[in-house]
């Protein structure tokens, strides 16, 4: 089954949505002062939203569930273009959701929306629309959990006390420091009115990795809420910086961690110090498969002091990051390989997340903290592994790839028909397809086939978009083991199809 919305029409839509958003594509200086102009109208006691896209956004809070997706796949017939959609849902998302207890659970409908985008715009024609429908009804899902669970709705801004653009930028650091949400909330306000957009991204890339709470869900909520904002419009940002602030100083159950001493906080505070002791052309280096594989091997059994410790070491000795990074991907999906389960496949997204942030951030200590802070927290998710069942002795360089002699498309047909059946088996396939096509690209059209048509939770969405995107940015002497990782995870053939694909078909035939 086909829809008639093709390639052409998801494009033309997308660009249209350029051109009534109108100041995407401006420098972010430049975006934020036009955006001041566009003043939204006030609506007693929720945060309001600039008049264009305030109608779009209330009809997915008020729509029912049950009509929502035929409600926007008529307005889609009638021209409302994909950006306006993936705007309006990320709006939704921080406006109706509170990213409370945890940075995770409901507020997944918020996290996942940038991950959905990447499904929509890497999939085949025909399932252009699936993940962003997908990510409709869930939105759905969650705003009436929420509903159960207190209603949040949030507030506007405390417009008095909004400091002026001079001070914005250390109010925001000292509210963050201190873990005091009152003031970074009216800060944040601040920065997105008056900073460009590089500048904002950077001060939030700050305090992205800060805390292992959440299970790195706070670094993924920064990478997605800032690569969604690019596909819509700066003068959007206000209201989604200040849900990223609320959640970054999540810290339920426990005191101020400024006055505390914190096992999730500890990592931050040692490379404070350590990011200093770095030679100042670290960028510069030669690629080592050597640390790489001493980098790994500590990952498996050392301390995240440890681990960081080493990691500066190999860079003051001339090793190029990029073979850190080799160890990160791959130690991430080794620890999947170990337990496949939540809490490493978590290791992977949030790996996703902090190296995205690090190649985008352009300030050099954000960059260095970046790095270590992933590598710090790959002992801690091995450690919450240990918690959760059993751990298995598995070494991700050490997987034996399977013989075959059969083409690279019919290999990629018994991998994913491998996949949720014998992950194990459909691994030394991998390996053994990675390794004589490294490429990989019949491998990723049949994984986002699979995602689009098959997938019922937010975690496929963001697992498939992390680890697909990250196969790019691994040498290409570890690809293929890190490919090999990915289908404990991914989608296989003999999984059902969401019924949720028929009925998104249907609503626009």
């Amino acid at each position: 089954m086909s829809s008639p919305f093709n390639r052409r029409h998801f494009v033309q839509s997308s660009a249209s949505a350029a051109a009534l958003a109108g100041i995407s594509r401006l420098p972010g200086s430049l975006a934020g002062a036009r955006a001041m102009g566009a003043q939204p109208s006030v609506q007693g006691g929720i945060v309001p939203l600039q008049d264009d896209v305030e109608p779009l956004v209330r009809l997915l809070e008020d729509t029912p569930r049950e009509r929502l997706l035929e409600q926007v796949a008529a307005r889609v017939r009638e021209g409302l273009s994909y950006q306006q959609i993936l705007t309006a849902l990320q709006l939704a998302g921080v406006r109706n959701v509170e990213p409370r207890p945890s940075v995770g659970f409901k507020f997944h409908s918020v996290l996942v929306v940038y991950s959905a985008h990447q499904a929509s715009t890497g999939g085949a024609d025909q399932h252009r629309w699936l993940p962003i429908f997908w990510a409709l009804d869930y939105f759905k899902a969650t705003q009436a959990q929420d509903a159960r669970e207190g209603d949040w709705t949030m507030a506007p801004v405390d417009e008095a006390a909004v400091p002026p653009a001079e001070r914005a930028s250390q109010s925001f650091i000292e509210a963050m420091d201190r873990w005091d949400e009152a003031q970074a909330d009216v800060a944040v306000a601040s920065l997105a009115r008056h900073f460009g957009a590089q500048s904002v991204f950077d001060h939030f890339a700050r305090y992205a990795g800060r805390d292992y709470r959440s299970i790195g869900h706070k670094a993924i909520f920064v990478s997605n809420a800032w690569r969604t904002l690019q596909c819509s419009s700066w003068r959007f940002a206000e209201p989604v910086l200040r849900s990223l602030a609320y959640a970054l100083l999540n810290h339920t159950g426990e005191g101020n961690p400024s006055q505390n001493d914190y096992e999730a906080d500890r990592p931050w505070r040692e490379n404070q110090e350590l990011v200093t002791k770095i030679r100042a052309d670290w960028p510069e280096g030669r690629l080592d498969d050597q640390a790489t594989v001493e980098l790994l091997s500590a990952l498996r059994d050392d301390s995240s002091s440890e681990v960081c410790r080493l990691a500066v070491k190999m860079l003051n000795e001339g090793v190029s990051p990029q073979s850190l990074w080799d160890a990160v991907f791959v130690g991430a999906g080794e620890l999947l390989i170990r337990q496949p389960a939540i809490v490493a496949l978590h290791a992977s997204t949030t790996t996703n997340a902090l190296h995205y942030l690090y190649t985008a951030s352009a300030d050099d200590r954000n960059r260095r903290l970046l790095l270590l802070q992933n590598l710090a927290f790959l002992p801690m998710f091995r450690q919450s592994m240990h918690g959760r069942g059993r751990v298995q002795d598995i070494r991700i360089d050490q997987l034996q790839a399977a013989e075959t002699a059969e083409s690279p498309a019919a290999q990629v047909e018994a991998i994913f028909a491998d996949v949720g059946r014998d992950a194990a088996s459909a691994a030394r396939r991998t390996l053994a397809y990675a390794q004589d096509d490294p490429m990989a690209l019949e491998f990723v059209r049949k994984a986002r086939e699979l995602v689009a048509l098959k997938s019922r939770t937010s975690h496929d969405f963001k697992y498939s978009s992390a680890v697909l995107e990250d196969y790019a940015s691994i040498s290409p002497a570890w690809r293929p083991a890190h490919l090999a990782s990915t289908v404990y995870m991914l989608l296989g053939t003999n999984q059902a199809d969401n019924p949720l694909v028929g009925r998104t078909f249907e609503a626009l035939a």
